[in-house]
């Protein structure tokens, strides 16, 4: 795999695109999507965070212990410590013991720290509060939510990808630094609701002014953004379940209304996503923290044991399939898609805001994946075609980096069918499944860059994807096959146009007995074919297997 092509391209596509949007990005966006000298010689390494939400005044105090690892030996005597407006931080003390001044810039807070040894360990305990910016329409806008229940009792939650955990606490917000040894979270709320949050409950405590403290916790590294609060007035049931790896403790926590509902519908879904993405993905990635299903309000979120739910228990994308087959309707969108980031966000997370294809590229191809398991490999076929309907084509998939910009909404539905195309092209399900595999195993736990992905697939396959990924990741042309049969002569001619230098997808076409495999580029090639086989060159059957325009031309001029 020549890896250094990779890094090229992806250079030459940053560049052009800074260059397209430069009066888009600004210093602010620098500091919060870079990995700047006054972020780089700390490293996380827990979060301990614990948070006091007023659901009338839509107020938050509380705040974050941060203990870190110094990783540099000379290093600036500054750290940088995220949080968005409109909340402020009140103080930080340093080791239990002393008073750290700070300034502000923008969202960003330089604290002002006292020498340190490299490899030495430390903590930060910052104090904040303020009123929270809200989501105007989570998931979508990030914030808090302060919403009320059908029986108009207060119900929070938050929701932060993309706009990131600072807009709800301080820390260190960049995806490429995860705490190494997990988080906790510790909720104070009035003693009738009830709070639920990533991994195990670690304690509840009661106070005397009549509130009740929950904390949780996760022993896994995890993702600043998925790490969330939801309150409530929550019921709960639970069951194990036994996979890979053992027991799995499976976890419902739903409005109290809605607890004999959840547990006719819950489980069967969730048994039916945990079979299939075993089987494609390997392990569950979090068995030390559980599963678990937490509804809300909004549609539905990837946080990690804490998958979000807000499908209104019935199949579909809140009763729409997103496919137009009809198939998106037999099974539940929100606890298909959003489990299958455990693998693919939680347990793979990429550096880089502008590497999420990793995120959701593969997760949108879980859902492929998952009716192949269940109804087979044509109705995984139509179901993947189907999806194309919501390709816009409109940028590519990778934007800038370093200044946390997010790509197309196309790393989706176009994402899961350069996946799709990919997985045909192998034609070898059993060598696919252990990419898949291979992937949650040799990074598990892990921050990646597109570039480690990419290079992993094409070594652990045989075969260099790296012009594939440029095709489909980097630009908005489809590729276009184009066929001419000579039928005198009993053969089919092809090539690829519309494509960038050197793209070279293999196409295995394939009926019950018969296979053909070509490797098409932008010069005419050609193939034998029989009365028998021709039929394998239909363009409806080639689409539906890989993404490209098929062409029949009448000569090849």
């Amino acid at each position: 795999m020549n890896s250094k092509l990779y890094f090229l391209i992806l250079l030459i596509f940053t560049a052009i695109s800074l260059k397209a949007q430069e009066t888009q990005f600004t210093h602010a966006d620098t500091l919060r999507g870079s990995i700047t000298p006054e972020r780089a010689w700390w490293d996380v390494m827990r979060y301990d965070i614990s948070v006091t939400p007023d659901f009338d005044k839509k107020y938050t105090s509380g705040f974050n212990k941060i203990s870190y690892k110094v990783v540099q030996q000379d290093h600036p005597n500054f750290m940088q410590i995220d949080l968005q407006q409109p909340l402020v931080i009140d103080s930080i003390i340093y080791d239990k013991k002393q008073s750290l001044s700070f300034s502000r810039e923008g969202d960003v807070y330089h604290v002002k720290t006292p020498a340190q040894k490299i490899e030495s360990e430390h903590e930060v305990k910052i104090y904040f509060s303020g009123k929270p910016h809200e989501a105007i329409r989570a998931p979508w806008d990030g914030g808090w939510t302060f919403a009320k229940d059908e029986k108009g009792r207060p119900w929070m939650t938050v929701t932060c990808q993309g706009l990131g955990a600072s807009i709800w606490y301080p820390n260190k917000d960049h995806q490429s630094d995860e705490p190494d040894h997990g988080a906790s979270l510790t909720m104070r709320i009035p003693k009738d609701l009830m709070a639920v949050a990533n991994g195990r409950m670690l304690n509840k405590t009661e106070h005397k002014d009549g509130t009740v403290s929950y904390k949780w916790g996760v022993e896994n590294p995890i993702s600043n953004y998925t790490i969330i609060p939801y309150i409530g007035h929550y019921k709960n049931f639970s069951e194990v379940y036994t996979g890979i790896k053992g027991d799995l403790d499976l976890n419902y926590w739903v409005l109290d209304y809605n607890l004999e509902k959840a547990k006719d519908y819950m489980p069967t879904e969730v048994h039916n996503l945990l079979n299939a993405f075993e089987y494609w993905f390997g392990p569950y990635p979090f068995y030390e923290d559980g599963y678990k299903l937490v509804e809300t309000e909004h549609t539905g979120m990837e946080h990690q044991s804490n998958v979000s739910y807000g499908n209104w228990y019935a199949g579909g994308y809140r009763g729409r399939d997103l496919s137009g087959t009809g198939l998106g309707l037999t099974w539940d969108f929100i606890i298909i898609h959003e489990s299958g980031h455990e693998w693919f966000g939680n347990n793979i997370t990429t550096n880089d805001l502008a590497d999420m294809y990793i995120h959701e590229s593969f997760t949108n191809y879980s859902e492929t994946l998952f009716l192949d398991y269940v109804y087979g490999e044509e109705a995984a076929n139509d179901y993947n075609y189907g999806t194309r309907a919501g390709i816009k084509n409109d940028k590519p998939i990778i934007p800038a980096y370093d200044v946390n910009a997010q790509g197309s909404g196309d790393m989706y539905p176009k994402g899961g069918n350069m996946l799709h195309s990919i997985r045909h092209s192998m034609d070898d399900d059993k060598l696919f499944k252990n990419v898949l595999t291979g992937l949650n195993m040799t990074f598990h736990n892990q921050t990646v860059d597109g570039s480690e992905i990419l290079e992993y697939v094409s070594e652990k396959s045989g075969y260099d994807y790296s012009k594939v990924f440029e095709q489909y990741l980097t630009t908005t042309k489809i590729p276009k096959l184009q066929l001419y049969i000579d039928a005198p002569n009993s053969k089919m001619f092809y090539k690829y146009t519309n494509i960038v230098d050197g793209f070279n997808l293999p196409l295995v076409l394939k009926g019950d007995e018969e296979k053909i495999k070509i490797i098409p580029s932008s010069e005419w090639q050609s193939v034998a074919i029989q009365h028998k086989n021709q039929y394998l060159f239909t363009p409806w059957r080639i689409e539906r297997m890989y993404y490209v325009d098929v062409e029949l031309l009448d000569n090849r001029d």
